[in-house]
């Protein structure tokens, strides 16, 4: 088996967290116990780019269970977690390549480790996995079932890629499914998001002026979470149908050089490039804190603020604070990466798990009707997204009512009326 991590001594720690993890995951975990009687993946090769963390070792766990092959490389270099990685390899046998810190080079290295298992499905975080096989490993694609994507900015691009024509298999959306995006996006980067910030910096958000940059659904959940903190919100949108939505949730909308120069704490959230730049750095308050929790870390223009500055130091764990020539100081939070996954946890398990489970169950649908499928992006099947919220349902002691027939037949008539 190959593998390539920072240290297999700390694999006790990781199994630990991942099985303090695996309690919160109770509808992943039933998938599991059910993939291991049926075995519905066996004989196929998966290669997932994804977050390195507890909640992603119970997904590869679970498509272990299926009879998948498996083999694991990291989506963000700061977001992969040092002992899940050699628990991942020493206590289940799966093959990971991810070093927390990794630069671009290694980085791209691992990414190209996992696919030389030849993948037949493939998982991604943001497209890195299936851009490359694309640009790169070409050579794969005609073992390419088809593959599932988890965040807003990769199904972004692969949908560019299926409009410009060059997406050579079937994909799933994972990041569309209601189980995901409503409870994923703002809940779990709503909690997250704050978390790292204060973890990274000890920042008071009562009272703080906290601009939120994009108002979809990670930016709802941040903005919620942030008030519930005590801030005053300020959002910035270019969707007016947004920033009107935003508006009517009790949040004030400004554009952005208005919100730059009141705001203490910045968080982009927007899944674009240069949010944050130039412009909006002239004008921020000495001690302003940027961070990003989008996808990538190019929401916040760093070589800008790199050129502008006339020094930059370390100040804390993820905190490197950039001097103007003014004497202004802004904090920019984990290099500009996801502030949630860097500087804490990312996600809380019991969010991960409905993520997760929509993977999982997405593998299985591309095994079973893969091949009948065109090369373009598909949502989640809407019989996959409810059976997921029963069972997230039914593990929490919920229960709900169901249609009789007669309101059945109402629902499906045209004739019955007033």
């Amino acid at each position: 088996m190959k593998y390539d991590c920072l240290d297999l001594n700390l694999a006790p720690q990781g199994k630990d967290r991942i099985e303090w993890a695996e309690e919160s995951m109770p509808v992943l975990r039933r998938i599991r116990q059910r993939f291991e009687r049926e075995k519905p993946l066996q004989g196929i090769r998966i290669a997932s780019c994804l977050h390195v963390t507890t909640e992603t070792a119970n997904l590869m766990r679970t498509l272990k269970a299926g009879g998948a092959e498996v083999a694991l490389c990291a989506s963000n270099p700061l977001s992969t977690q040092d002992d899940v990685v050699a628990s991942l390899v020493q206590d289940y046998g799966i093959s990971v390549f991810a070093i927390r810190g990794e630069d671009n080079e290694t980085y791209y290295r691992h990414i190209n480790s996992a696919l030389d298992i030849e993948p037949q499905i493939t998982m991604d975080d943001g497209a890195d996995l299936v851009s490359t096989v694309h640009k790169d490993r070409r050579d794969l694609i005609r073992n390419v079932i088809g593959g599932s994507e988890e965040t807003t900015t990769g199904v972004i691009r692969l949908r560019s890629m299926q409009k410009n024509g060059v997406l050579e298999h079937p994909m799933i959306a994972v990041n569309d499914a209601m189980t995901k995006h409503f409870f994923d996006n703002r809940y779990g980067t709503g909690q997250s998001t704050v978390d790292g910030v204060m973890r990274s910096t000890n920042v008071l958000f009562a009272g703080s002026r906290v601009v939120i940059f994009g108002y979809g659904w990670c930016g709802r959940g941040t903005a919620l979470r942030s008030r519930g903190m005590g801030a005053n919100v300020i959002v910035v949108e270019v969707d007016p149908v947004k920033a009107l939505e935003a508006v009517m949730d009790g949040f004030t909308v400004m554009n952005s050089r208005e919100a730059a120069r009141v705001g203490d704490v910045f968080i982009t959230l927007t899944g674009n490039i240069s949010v944050i730049r130039q412009e909006h750095f002239e004008s921020m308050k000495d001690g302003a804190i940027v961070a990003n929790s989008g996808h990538f870390n190019v929401e916040i223009d760093i070589p800008d603020l790199e050129k502008m500055s006339r020094s930059k130091k370390r100040v804390r764990h993820e905190v490197d604070q950039y001097t103007l020539p003014d004497g202004r100081r802004i904090n920019l939070l984990a290099e500009g990466r996801l502030i949630n996954l860097a500087a804490a946890e990312g996600h809380p398990a019991s969010v991960m798990d409905m993520s997760f489970a929509n993977q999982s169950l997405s593998a299985e649908f591309l095994v079973q009707e893969g091949a009948k499928l065109e090369k373009r992006v598909y949502p989640v099947p809407e019989e996959i997204d409810r059976e997921i919220a029963r069972l997230k349902l039914e593990s929490m002691d919920y229960d709900i009512d169901q249609l009789t027939d007669k309101q059945k037949k109402y629902l499906a008539s045209w004739e019955l009326g007033t």
